[in-house]
């Protein structure tokens, strides 16, 4: 059983590296923030060119935890696990 809680702290810290990664994809001027503008702007790179700044802001509010309109890596964190836990 110890393995297994091993293993599960390993498999974490990949999952927040991970995270990371692809939280500094978005947050492209590397303030430790996403914007709605940052959003839009990887979506758009990505191939959905029809993600607007409205919403953009949207999908950032849904996770907004302290209400500023921007994404931190701690409410983009919260955010991913919170999708994995739906589907799981």
């Amino acid at each position: 059983m110890r393995v297994k809680k091993r293993t599960e702290g390993a498999e974490q810290v990949a999952d927040i590296e991970a995270a990371r990664k692809a939280f500094e994809r978005y947050d492209l001027n590397g303030d430790g923030q996403i914007t709605a503008a940052e959003y839009k702007s990887v979506m758009a790179q990505l191939g959905d060119p029809y993600v607007t700044e409205p919403v953009a802001q949207a999908v950032i509010n849904a996770h907004d935890s302290n209400g500023d309109g921007l994404l931190t890596f701690d409410e983009f964190w919260a955010a991913q696990n919170k999708s994995g836990e739906k589907t799981a």
